[in-house]
């Protein structure tokens, strides 16, 4: 599983440019409602780490994403070093 982006607006949810295994998840916190962005193989495991660290899920949905999830590369990640 890798979170995207944490806290977000929920209109970055609407980038074409994520891969097809983006999910968009809704839950409460402490400090109110949140939105993040996380990719993941299996959407059972995204609810089960936002079940188990905030006993909230409100709304989990697939992102407007349509990159192919094995072609696709992070932007934010940093390049690897070469030998």
């Amino acid at each position: 599983m890798n979170i995207l982006h944490e806290n977000c607006d929920p209109k970055l949810a609407d980038d074409t440019s994520l891969p097809c295994t983006a999910y968009i998840i809704e839950y409460n916190t402490e400090g109110g409602v949140q939105h993040d962005i996380v990719i993941s193989a299996k959407k059972s495991e995204i609810f089960d780490h936002y079940w188990d660290k905030y006993h909230s899920v409100i709304s989990m949905n697939q992102t407007e994403g349509r990159a192919n999830p094995k072609l696709w590369q992070d932007p934010n990640a940093k390049p690897a070093k070469k030998k």
